[in-house]
């Protein structure tokens, strides 16, 4: 039954590594197989208020989502020969995948539901500072690792949703006066 938090544990571990070496790392290079986090995510959730449409299509596409869930199963499957000597370990890492990315795509397909129960995943994608808050699913690693920053109902969260709100105003009466 120790396998059970230290599962839990594990998995937020690597959420937290994964994300901030190969996803931000590697992800920022632009031949890498990692980039669709960066280049194609991140802009995707920035330009629509943390909603990323790509979570709307089928899983099954070659785009960030499909990517995502591909990494994520691979990864998975990976720990599968630790059952036999570690079963709880290996339910745990299982639940923890699929956790993940449940969590992960209603947060990027309810932006209002993540930024309530998510915060530290909302801050890592709209704060200034995209490389901080690594962590999906729970903040615990961002917080050992002191890389947890708080952005969600600062003052600076407060002017950056004004400017965003009059900015889309101002996109709309241009498209109703190109339209008229």
């Amino acid at each position: 039954m120790i396998g059970v938090p230290v599962g839990l544990a594990y998995s937020n571990m690597l959420e937290w590594a994964i994300h901030k070496y190969l996803l931000h790392g590697w992800g920022k290079r632009r031949r890498s197989f990692w980039r669709f986090h960066f280049f194609d995510h991140h802009r995707a959730s920035r330009q629509n208020e943390f909603r990323d449409a790509d979570y709307a299509e089928s899983v099954f596409q070659w785009n960030a989502q499909g990517k995502e869930a591909l990494t994520l199963t691979l990864g998975t499957l990976a720990h599968l020969p630790l059952a036999p000597i570690a079963p709880f370990f290996t339910a745990t890492v299982f639940y923890s995948s699929v956790r993940y990315y449940r969590m992960h795509r209603r947060s990027h397909l309810d932006p209002e539901w993540g930024r309530e129960h998510m915060p530290w995943h909302y801050d890592h994608h709209m704060a200034p500072n995209q490389d901080s808050n690594w962590c999906v699913t729970h903040p615990w690693f961002d917080e050992i690792m002191g890389t947890r920053v708080p952005y969600k109902d600062t003052p600076r969260e407060q002017l950056d949703r004004a400017r965003r709100r009059k900015a889309r105003e101002q996109r709309r009466a241009r498209k109703l006066k190109r339209a008229s």
